[in-house]
């Protein structure tokens, strides 16, 4: 089990592949995940994914789409979403390719507009992706082509190429994606939410603070998290606590009770319990683990 590399950032930047080129692609698997399910997030960047092996649901702002071998979604900017393993727990290998706006330079406000233009609230949520169709089989064919070039084309990948690569999955996509008619209010209240737990993890966090911070009642916040997110909001808090454990011990040498405490658990015994019961294994393990898969 390693930590929680894809969709790890939520509503942060993502960790890209090179710190002064805003594009992240990894090869991904739903086992890497508690429970086989990445928690729910969103971002600015545009997400790409394309299955490789085994297949599994995929969300965005509530709507559930079935991706198997061959097939991919693509997400806009600022969607909540995430993948999650079928009901017999089988996993998933999957390629990710999540592009930041900022990819377009300085100064490119032309270039910014359009992007604003096609990837904005009001154009397509998403768009299911499969080879069955010509444009979306060269998209698919496309995503596979910037996984090559980031690592096994050569020993460093061509940046002029992965540029060129990323901004030609945008161009493809955008040129497909359609004006929708909406209400804008209700994800602006999950986003609300999220992005206080997020803030806040480390404190004590009540049903009554994240109904608070989304502006509505407490039911009607259990009601939205369960439309949106799959998971009660109190559940949310727990993984999400839990993603950022897993961070801290692979990244820093910080104790296990420091983590807890940083991570807003009652105690470090509270904690450990809480790990082992989510991860199959203790935060001392999981830690090794994690030294003895990168070294």
């Amino acid at each position: 089990m390693t930590n929680l590399e894809v969709f790890s950032d939520l509503s942060e930047r993502l960790k890209y592949n090179f710190p002064d080129l805003p594009l992240y692609v990894r090869k991904g698997n739903l086992h890497q995940f508690n429970n086989e399910a990445a928690v729910a997030h969103w971002h600015i960047d545009l997400e790409f994914i394309y299955v490789l092996e085994g297949a599994m649901d995929f969300s965005v702002n509530g709507k559930v789409t079935r991706l198997n071998p061959g097939e991919g979604i693509f997400v806009n900017s600022q969607r909540l979403h995430f993948g999650y393993s079928l009901a017999d727990h089988s996993d998933c290998v999957f390629l990710v390719v999540v592009i930041h706006p900022s990819i377009l330079g300085e100064k490119t406000s032309f270039l910014q507009s359009y992007w604003e233009q096609k990837f904005g609230h009001m154009m397509t949520d998403y768009m299911f992706l499969t080879n069955q169709i010509d444009w979306q089989k060269s998209l698919l064919q496309s995503i596979q082509e910037i996984y090559w070039e980031m690592y096994t084309e050569h020993l460093t990948p061509n940046p002029f190429r992965l540029v060129s690569q990323a901004l030609a999955l945008c161009a493809a996509i955008g040129d497909h994606l359609q004006f929708v008619s909406r209400q804008s209010g209700v994800l602006t209240h999950v986003q609300e939410m999220t992005s206080f737990i997020h803030q806040n993890y480390d404190q004590k966090i009540s049903l009554e603070d994240i109904a608070t911070a989304g502006a509505v009642c407490r039911s009607r916040c259990c009601t939205l998290f369960n439309q949106y997110v799959g998971q009660t909001p109190n559940n949310y808090v727990t993984q999400y606590r839990l993603q950022k454990s897993c961070e801290m011990l692979k990244e820093t040498r910080r104790s296990v009770s420091e983590i807890a405490l940083a991570c807003g658990f009652q105690s470090s015994s509270y904690f450990s319990f809480i790990f082992h019961k989510q991860m199959g294994v203790t935060p001392q393990h999981y830690r090794k683990q994690v030294i003895n898969h990168t070294s």
